[in-house]
């Protein structure tokens, strides 16, 4: 068994990826919200609200949020569901879950939050009838692992939703690697006191399955059909699957 993975540009143990990846949040969690704005000029914000309205969650649902950090989706989705549906918000990492809890509280929202893997969901089957994950699935060990726990708690009609950052149009590329692995950890620097998460942070988005390759692992998952749209020219794709 292969029991090696990528950290960034990294090959690491796959138990070496995971206390790794902890240790980047648990740095970069008080400044991950503002560092998120200046990455990309504020663009995640629309990309978020995109992957929510494109999901088609409405009144009633149940929604879980994987790796949901400071809740942005979890916020999105609990406008779409109101006070008779429900979302629980997910991360593996203690530290973006209780920005996130107080987030929502702050605004609030009173939502579930559990600390839990998403290669191990606490969950039953056929729960949910929308799952996402946003900009978390690169810092997943597993990738295929956590898109079929992703399927396995989706109610029959229920669709999940994978936001991340994808693989750019091919003439933009040498700007957007620039930007990447120049200003992005300076500004870590600057901000987060942290050149070095940053720069993980841009390594693994290079190290992520572009879209066509992602959209063949979501269907290798159990995923019946999946729909992939580009954003930003490809620096982030939104991947759907749906289970029927």
């Amino acid at each position: 068994m292969n029991d090696k993975t990528h950290f960034g540009f990294e090959q690491v143990a796959s138990e070496e990826k995971a206390r790794r990846v902890r240790g980047v949040f648990d740095s970069v969690a008080g400044k991950y919200d503002l560092m998120n704005d200046l990455m990309s000029a504020g663009l995640h914000r629309l990309w978020k609200r995109f992957a929510v309205n494109a999901t088609g969650v409405r009144a009633g649902m149940r929604v879980l949020d994987l790796a949901g950090g400071t809740g942005d989706l979890a916020r999105l989705f609990a406008d779409k569901v109101g006070p008779v549906g429900e979302i629980v918000l997910t991360d593996i990492n203690g530290a973006m879950l209780a920005e996130g809890r107080d987030k929502l509280l702050n605004a609030g929202r009173s939502v579930p939050a559990v600390q839990c893997d998403a290669e191990r969901l606490p969950f039953p089957d056929a729960h949910f009838d929308c799952v996402s994950i946003a900009f978390g699935l690169r810092n997943v060990t597993r990738k295929e692992v956590a898109l079929a726990e992703m399927r396995r708690v989706l109610k029959p009609g229920g669709v999940a939703a994978v936001l991340e950052f994808s693989r750019v149009w091919q003439p933009l590329a040498p700007a957007y690697d620039w930007y990447s692995f120049n200003v992005i950890p300076r500004i870590g620097k600057l901000i987060a006191g942290d050149d070095a998460s940053y720069r993980y942070l841009a390594e693994s988005i290079r190290m992520h399955p572009d879209q066509a390759t992602l959209k063949a692992i979501m269907e290798r998952a159990g995923f019946d059909r999946v729909e992939v749209h580009d954003l930003a020219a490809g620096v982030v794709a939104l991947h759907l699957g749906y289970a029927y």
